[in-house]
């Protein structure tokens, strides 16, 4: 979550931009290619009134990732001080020293904007990334649509425990600091939005309808929307209400998943960026968004953003189950922040095979007052211990601590001996 760099860092190599530009009538968005691709330019049509702050590059609007080790120092090389605590840290623009992402390919038939670039290491000295990015952009009114991916090539194959990923990092100019979204228990309902405090470090919390705006004093500005993320990072630093692309006031905005990036990954994620006032950004969302219904985890072909703690799983790709190992005392499978009635989604159904010796599991929630998994707010449920599958059926509603708005899981296995193996298939819910 980067925000200031050294000197240099923001192109004193004096290299002009070379921008690639969409535009459909209502908005206009552009690329600029000797920094990777990373997005620099967002206004309406026919203004040249940009909303996306170029102070450094570690602005922009772009991808960023994060992984171990912690501190990262490959190549004998040592992260600037400052950012030693980021760990590996690919981003799109380039490295906090001035050394900018190279592009690979880029294609514009003025329909789809695409860019494949070679990420650097945030905060080391001209070290590209071993990884890929690569973006998709296409508008929709005045709405752009962007598709993002990495494709991991480490040569370091350990499996770090799972990250908060911006997805994707977004910075704002000065006018734009009124950070406003909706965190309550009526998702979809037109209830009050909540205006974040304009602080940095920056704030946390958890956006129940899937997006969140920076807007003037006009409540007019930038939504990010994404239907899969409830977890958000944004704020504000500097004076706020003025200042340009160059200029060091800044709001940002982080929609956030914590992911296990393999080294081997081939992770994709989709976000819309919408211009207009609080209700048209709003509205966007509740006409496009999916019904809304208690998640239904398959682990098909991924691990549905769960990570683990004290256990690991038997990397990527992913075919049909997660396959987690025991490595320490107390081993979990914490699930993304989601959001449904406790009414709605009574029972919990579970499709796994236990090991020998675990007799039992246990099943945490979360409710929507920031207090997290806690010992009042779980069940525990006898397995059977053969290691083959079964269909396991909790009766979640008959705990009394099981009501109102559920934001997310957490299965515990019994702890057995380092190295036992849980297989998973699904997660979900019936009534």
């Amino acid at each position: 979550m980067v925000i200031f760099c050294l000197p240099g860092a923001s192109g004193a190599d004096a290299v002009a931009p070379r921008q690639s530009f969409l535009d459909n009538g209502k908005v206009r968005i552009g690329v600029d290619l000797t920094i990777g691709g990373a997005i620099t330019y967002l206004s309406k049509s026919n203004s040249d009134v940009n909303l996306v702050n170029s102070s450094d590059w570690g602005r922009q609007i772009q991808m960023s990732f994060y992984s171990g080790p912690n501190p990262f120092a490959p190549n004998g090389k040592h992260p600037e001080k400052s950012w030693e605590g980021l760990g590996w840290n690919p981003i799109q623009s380039g490295d906090c020293f001035g050394n900018r992402s190279q592009v690979l390919e880029t294609r514009n038939d003025g329909k789809t904007l695409y860019v494949k670039s070679v990420p650097m290491q945030w905060p080391l000295d001209n070290e590209p990334g071993e990884c890929t990015f690569e973006t998709w952009i296409t508008l929709d009114g005045a709405a752009a649509k962007v598709r993002s991916r990495i494709v991991n090539h480490r040569l370091d194959t350990t499996q770090y425990p799972g990250r908060g990923q911006e997805l994707p990092a977004i910075y704002t100019n000065g006018p734009w600091y009124r950070l406003m979204t909706y965190t309550g228990d009526k998702p979809f309902t037109e209830d009050a939005l909540k205006q974040i405090p304009c602080q940095f470090p920056w704030a946390g919390w958890q956006g129940t309808e899937n997006w969140a705006a920076l807007v003037d004093d006009r409540n007019w500005g930038l939504g990010v929307w994404e239907p899969s993320v409830q977890a958000f990072s944004g704020g504000f630093s500097g004076t706020p209400g003025a200042g340009g692309p160059h200029d060091g006031a800044t709001g940002y905005i982080a929609p956030l998943h914590y992911e296990i990036l393999d080294h081997n990954i081939n992770y994709d994620y989709r976000y819309v960026l919408i211009l207009g006032n609080l209700n048209e950004i709003r509205r966007y969302v509740y006409e496009h968004a999916p019904k809304s219904a208690p998640p239904n985890y398959k682990f098909q072909s991924d691990r549905q953003h769960w990570r683990y703690t004290n256990a690991t799983d038997t990397g990527w790709p992913i075919h049909g189950e997660l396959r987690v190992r025991t490595d320490a005392a107390d081993p979990q499978l914490i699930g993304p922040d989601a959001f449904w009635l406790a009414s709605a989604a009574p029972k919990l159904s579970l499709e796994a095979a236990f090991p020998k010796g675990q007799t039992h599991a246990s099943l945490y929630w979360k409710q929507n007052d920031g207090q997290g998994f806690r010992e009042t707010t779980q069940m525990t449920f006898e397995v059977i211990p053969d290691g083959k599958f079964h269909h396991y059926k909790v009766n979640l509603a008959s705990s009394p601590e099981y009501t109102g708005a559920i934001t997310g899981l957490r299965l515990d296995p019994e702890m057995g001996k380092p190295g036992d193996l849980l297989r998973l298939k699904s997660i979900g819910f019936t009534r």
